[in-house]
This record gives C-alpha cells, structure tokens and sequence, in this order.
C-alpha cells in the first residue's frame, strides 16, 4: 500500500469499527461473550495499542534510527503481516501488560473520540515519512517482533478489524 492508501485504510477501518460499537445497545457495551472482552475492553485496547504507534510516528527519523535501529529487510505485505499475526495468536499469543483494558467500566464515547484522534494524528504523522522511510525505520511490537513502520500501519489497520469482527461476533449484531 502506499503513504495515501495507508493513511485512507486507517482512518476508514477505524471509523467502522467505531460505527459498529455505535450501533450496539448500551447494554451490550460493557457485556462480555465467550471469554471475549466487552466492546468497551476492546475499545480501551485499541486505545491503548494506537498510541504508543502514534508516539513513535511522532519522533524524529534520528531518534527512530538510534532507539530501533534500521530494517535489515524489505517490508512484507500486507497479507504477509496478517498471516504471521493469524499464527501468532493461533500460537496463543495474546495482548499482555499495558495493552491489556482494565476490569473497570469503561465509557465509550470519551475513548470512541480519543480513538478516532489518535488515528486522525497517527495518520497525519504517517504523511511526514516518505515511501522509503516507512521501509527503512522500526518499531517492537510485542507479539510480532520487529516491524518496519509500514508494517505497523498494516498491522493497526488490520487491528481494528480484528476487534471490530470479534465485537459482531460476540454481539446481538451476530444474530441480525
């Protein structure tokens, strides 16, 4: 995908999945299904796994460089990035420490908009890199290793999918 296919792909899976939480009865947003987290938890996650990305897209190419270092090879696809993503959690892999929402409540509508900010800026920031930069630079993820910043957009956009199928999934919207 290109700079502009990334920045337009993150911002539209971001708001449809924002969409299907608005569609839901409030009963059913702090409601868990099938060992699942509640849409709200995987709201808060979404949250919690967008910003430290947009933090990184927001240091300066030096300090990506100096922190992380560079890619010793070239980007995978973005079906190549889903798939490892796919055998990870097929492998057990899932989200840990800071990623991980709170039992507490949590309010949708403060972290729908935060999310959707966070996107918005992350996407404004992804604009700042050229093509090659975003092949060049990485950044950890804590279930996929290393990845190069391209990838992290691949893998943030298909995130929001990922939650967004296991909120219609474990939803009244399931049966509809």
């Amino acid at each position: 995908m290109s700079k502009a296919e990334l920045q337009k792909n993150l911002i539209s899976h971001c708001a449809s999945f924002i969409a299907t939480l608005k569609q839901l009865p409030k009963e059913e947003l702090q409601f868990s299904r099938n060992g699942k987290w509640s849409p709200a938890k995987q709201l808060d996650h979404l949250v919690r796994s967008v910003a430290p990305v947009k933090l990184a897209f927001s240091l300066p190419t030096f300090l990506l460089r100096l922190y992380f270092g560079v890619a010793n090879r070239p980007s995978r696809s973005y079906n190549e990035l889903v798939a490892k993503y796919h055998a990870k959690l097929k492998a057990g892999g899932r989200a840990s420490g800071r990623f991980v929402p709170p039992d507490k409540l949590v309010p949708i509508e403060p972290r729908s908009e935060k999310l959707s900010n966070l996107t918005q800026s992350l996407s404004d920031k992804i604009g700042s890199f050229t093509e090659e930069e975003l092949d060049r630079y990485i950044l950890p993820h804590p279930l996929l290793g290393t990845l190069t910043l391209r990838e992290m957009v691949y893998f943030t956009i298909y995130h929001s999918q990922h939650h967004q199928k296991q909120v219609v999934e474990n939803s009244s919207m399931n049966s509809i």
